[in-house]
């Protein structure tokens, strides 16, 4: 297996480490020949995928269902009409039917768990009293969102509870979910199993930028969303940002990632695993860092006897190969100052204090502590969604909440002796900004 390896210790370590930092990061004008290709194929000219998505996005605002339907055809090679676009409710129903005990005792479990952990975060309008008023921020659910579900190379009716789910704990009346028209996506019967067990009536045969597009600027028969969230591939993550200030979005997602640190507790075959988890997503970023050589060494071992188990496991190497790194650092402290560097979207600790080594890093989607808290039970059960910042984002940003369905306003309310504590700061602030209206709007209730 070739897999970089690097050593902090080297003098080549800082770059190695910027080109791994590099390839983490998304760039909407990098495409493959076979892209190039496919590209002057669809449109004539070699377009960038941004170039791609931003065309499209415009199709369809202002061709709506037309541009739809013609992208669909294009890209997809499923022909549609207004009336085929949107899955029938009786499909859904009958897909609940269809599905086996196991699986939707499963779903349920673990609806209860992100139910139960949504809840528990979700903002509470706060009232402050203050002289001759009060101050109030409340918190209201978007009317209406609209869902990403991938289904190009795997299904994925987790995505579903990850995001409607929250969204349903939020408040939120109107989902609209849109999967791509494959086998994996709007015609599995699986994903369409968990829409309808959560009571969602709305599902879309459209995938790519062209679905952004439709839930962003609507058309004659999909309503526009408030919200955009869900993953996707470039061209979907290229859509959200074109898409972005028309409506909101979660986020700009890239490959899925993981750091893994580890010292002599971490059992190898289990971070064999965990590395593998990410990898075979294809592309999937799994890096590996520790200062025992070691243990580093037999986790790799590890992972060569176990890379040919798994169905995924070419695609999984290629990942490895491409994407992977295991880093030999000096110390724990270093590893973590490597990790904030590194920003992941997965972080997982498997070490005898990793407690402490949490404490110490800030920067990470979501952590997992421990030989027995692997990425997929975050992935699937526990109850904080798997929609997470990637690329590096989780400097600034966090995971999909329930909060992320809600809008805040303030609420302000005084009588006239509250407003008169607040004027002379009032006239002040105003003069200092040659904005007299503002004083003299309070003022004159006073005089």
């Amino acid at each position: 297996m070739k897999i970089l390896r690097i050593d902090s210790r080297s003098s080549d370590a800082a770059r190695q480490i910027r080109e791994l930092r590099a390839k983490l990061s998304p760039n909407g004008d990098v495409v493959s020949e076979a892209g190039k290709k496919r590209t002057i194929e669809l449109f004539g000219e070699p377009l960038t995928p941004r170039q791609v998505a931003e065309k499209i996005c415009s199709d369809v605002e202002t061709g709506g269902m037309n541009a739809l339907l013609h992208y669909s055809a294009k890209i997809d090679g499923v022909r549609l009409t207004p009336e085929t676009i949107r899955v029938p409710p009786e499909d859904l129903q009958a897909a609940v039917k269809n599905a086996g005990t196991e699986f939707l005792t499963a779903v349920r479990n673990v609806r209860k768990n992100i139910v139960e952990f949504q809840r528990a975060i979700l903002h509470r309008s706060v009232r402050i009293e203050r002289p001759g008023g009060y101050l109030e921020e409340r918190y209201r659910p978007l009317r209406r969102i609209g869902i990403c579900v991938p289904g190009g190379a795997a299904a994925y009716p987790s995505t579903v509870l990850m995001t409607a789910v929250p969204a349903q704990v939020a408040g939120v009346k109107e989902i609209a979910v849109m999967a791509p028209p494959t086998s994996f996506g709007a015609y599995n019967t699986d994903m369409l199993a968990v829409c309808g067990e959560l009571g969602i009536t709305e599902v879309y045969r459209m995938g790519g930028a062209q679905g952004v597009a439709a839930f962003a600027y609507g058309t004659e028969t999909i309503p526009q969303a408030d919200k955009i969230v869900g993953p996707g591939n470039l061209f979907v993550a290229l859509a959200k940002q074109k898409v972005f200030g028309t409506v909101d979005i979660d986020s700009i997602a890239g490959p899925s990632e993981v750091v893994i640190i580890v010292d002599g507790s971490a059992n190898p075959v289990f971070t064999a695993y965990d590395l593998l988890a990410q990898a075979e997503h294809s592309p999937g970023a799994s890096i590996l860092i520790g200062w025992d050589a070691a243990v580093l060494d037999a986790a790799v071992g590890a992972l060569e006897e176990h890379v040919c188990k798994i169905e995924r496991g070419g695609l999984a190497l290629q990942s490895l190969e491409s994407f992977g790194a295991v880093i030999l650092v000096r110390d724990a402290d270093e590893a973590c100052r490597l990790t904030d560097e590194i920003a992941p979207e997965h972080l997982h600790i498997v070490t005898e204090n990793a407690e402490e080594l949490a404490d110490k890093i800030s920067c990470a989607g979501a952590m997992f502590l421990g030989n027995y808290t692997p990425v997929a039970v975050g992935d699937y059960a526990a109850g904080p969604s798997h929609v997470l910042p990637t690329s590096g984002t989780a400097r600034f940003a966090g995971g999909l909440t329930c909060n992320d369905f809600l809008r805040a306003n303030s609420i302000l309310h005084f009588d006239r002796g509250g407003l008169a504590g607040y004027l002379p700061d009032i006239e002040i602030l105003a003069a200092k900004e040659g904005l007299t209206a503002h004083g003299e709007s309070a003022a004159v209730r006073i005089r």
